[in-house]
């Protein structure tokens, strides 16, 4: 593979091969005009990524009087990639294409907290990897928790009670696949670059709530992963001294005040909702205009909007991605949110733009399959040698297609 002298750039070449696979065959004006980046650097992208077998040039594009631009497409497009979700009562797999467009999808039982995790783990992805394409790329896994390296995959979770799990590792060992492990709000913000809102944005935030709550952060087009891994963790921002026990061991954070147990604990103490009933429950409640029920969703918008408006003011994002479980409700979350987060922000800043995104339980994993192919292109060596293998696969996929096809590149 070329040299890369930048993870921007990388994240560029991935956007490139993601375009392509979601549109067809474009001219490299097009490509430039989409991911609003200069002719220049387009040229140089495509150059190295014809280089290295990723695309082909094809037929020139009508013209209407100028010089008829060169088509570019994808050398491979049969090849796949599997996003596993995971979470502490179950599983969600999907089969993407290099699109991102989900092929299958499934999901199944699962307890994080059985003896037996790592080998359930690994038998119910070898079901699923068996019923779809022999053409895999490799798997991405989205956990809730800090992960060393993407290539290592050793997952701290208090959602679901890990601490130092060798997830990465086990899983490269049962399928003998590429294995990239990343915190799921990673994974989620390296979707929206690749596909998403963010396409159109270098800086971004991507915030996720339901069961717990945390961000993935982009600055300058490249997703911030911090020294262990573990940057974004907005659930655990200390809120209130004293207050509710986090998960985390920790009193008071964020997410044992807006977390999906919070707001459901709440709830029941208020009388609100029954002993016995859940977030479901609570969300018919203020569908329905109770004014207990919309009163804890508008509470918990509040605490979202002040320390958002904090994080903005650190990071300065051209916009800020809401995601999750959580934004089904989020009319009724958005009565306190954004008084409070344009009222905390400073005047130059209160033009910040939202956008919530309609929410599928699938996202997490394609989110985890976005991992896999954003590994062609790995600056940083994030990825290791999981990383490598993935490249390897790509390259020796467009050889076959290209052999097959008569191409010649």
């Amino acid at each position: 593979m070329a040299n890369r002298p930048s993870a921007r750039t990388d994240v560029n070449r991935s956007a490139i091969l993601a375009q392509l696979g979601a549109q067809g065959p474009a001219s490299r004006a097009d490509l430039a005009r989409s991911l609003g980046v200069s002719p220049a650097l387009m040229t140089q992208l495509t150059k190295d990524l014809l280089a290295d077998g990723l695309i082909v040039e094809l037929e020139n594009s009508p013209s209407q009087g100028g010089r008829p631009a060169r088509m570019l497409g994808l050398a491979a497009t049969g090849d796949r990639v599997i996003g596993v979700k995971v979470v502490a009562d179950h599983v969600a797999f999907v089969e993407v294409g290099l699109d991102g467009s989900v092929q299958r999808s499934a999901s199944e039982p699962f307890d994080a907290a059985a003896t037996t995790v790592l080998a359930d783990l690994a038998r119910l992805l070898t079901h699923f990897i068996s019923g779809g394409s022999t053409r895999l790329l490799g798997v991405g896994v989205g956990v809730p928790g800090s992960v060393d390296r993407q290539g290592n995959g050793v997952v701290d979770s208090p959602q679901l009670g890990w601490s130092r799990v060798p997830l990465g590792e086990a899983l490269q060992r049962e399928l003998g696949l590429p294995i990239i492990v990343e915190n799921n709000v990673n994974a989620l913000a390296m979707a929206e670059r690749l596909y998403g809102v963010g396409r159109r944005h270098n800086s971004f935030l991507v915030v996720t709530i339901g069961t717990g709550v945390g961000a993935g952060i982009v600055v300058d087009g490249v997703v911030l992963r911090g020294a262990a891994g573990g940057a974004g963790e907005i659930g655990h921002t200390p809120v209130l001294e004293n207050g509710p026990r986090c998960m985390c061991g920790n009193k008071g954070c964020l997410e044992s005040l807006i977390g999906e147990a919070a707001l459901v604990r709440i709830a029941r103490e208020r009388g609100v909702i029954s002993a016995s009933a859940g977030i479901a429950a609570l969300r018919t409640a203020a569908d329905e205009g109770d004014a207990g029920a919309t009163a804890i969703f508008s509470e918990a918008g509040h605490l979202l909007g002040r320390t958002l408006a904090g994080l903005v003011h650190t990071l300065d994002p051209e916009i800020v991605i809401l995601l999750g479980e959580g934004t089904v409700s989020w009319p009724h979350w958005s009565f306190g949110f954004e008084p409070a987060f344009r009222a905390s922000l400073l005047p130059a800043r209160r033009g910040v733009g939202v956008a919530v995104e309609s929410w599928q339980d699938a996202s997490w994993a394609q989110g985890a399959a976005a991992l896999v192919l954003a590994t062609p292109f790995d600056a940083d060596g994030v990825s290791g040698d999981q990383g490598q293998l993935v490249r390897d696969r790509l390259v020796a996929g467009s050889a076959i297609q290209i052999t097959a096809e008569g191409v010649d590149s």
